[in-house]
């Protein structure tokens, strides 16, 4: 399973790298991936849940490059499932979130910060540029208000 997840999230990055040029595309396919991984990258899964909201994160990490698996199931909202693909600037990672909700694909920027074992979710003022939310002014975001991962084994 680990396997397939890797390979699955490497076949998405390369694809959406791809693909970037192409406007008719506007959907991520993320059921019938399958590739090759080396063995430098390295898998690490994350999991919050409060309240009946949950979220589950897995990344895949190979040099400063992340890339990974996002999914949102939060209490009277829609769900979001999708990848993230950026880079890791010391403790924190800042990426893009392509992902599916009711039907249409989005992109935003996500921004984590580790501390010990735990991922916490960066949030702030956002704007749209260039097809995608980014975040307005990502030294001034504010962490771990609302959603905390918590390490966990990979399954």
């Amino acid at each position: 399973m680990k396997i397939q997840l890797l390979s699955l999230i490497a076949l998405v990055s390369l694809f959406i790298a791809c693909q970037s040029g192409n406007t008719d595309q506007n959907t991520t396919d993320t059921s019938s991936l399958d590739t090759n991984i080396t063995s430098s990258t390295s898998q690490t899964c994350y999991k919050y849940a409060k309240n009946g909201d949950t979220a589950m994160l897995t990344l895949m990490t190979s040099g400063n490059v992340t890339s990974g698996k996002l999914n949102y199931k939060l209490r009277e909202k829609d769900s979001n499932t999708g990848i993230i693909k950026g880079e890791m600037r010391g403790d924190t990672l800042l990426a893009d979130y392509t992902f599916n909700s009711e039907g249409t694909e989005s992109v935003r920027q996500v921004a984590f910060i580790k501390k010990g074992d735990q991922l916490l979710e960066g949030f702030g003022d956002v704007e749209q540029k260039n097809g995608k939310m980014v975040f307005k002014d990502t030294p001034t975001l504010t962490y771990g208000q609302s959603i905390v991962f918590e390490k966990v084994d990979c399954q």
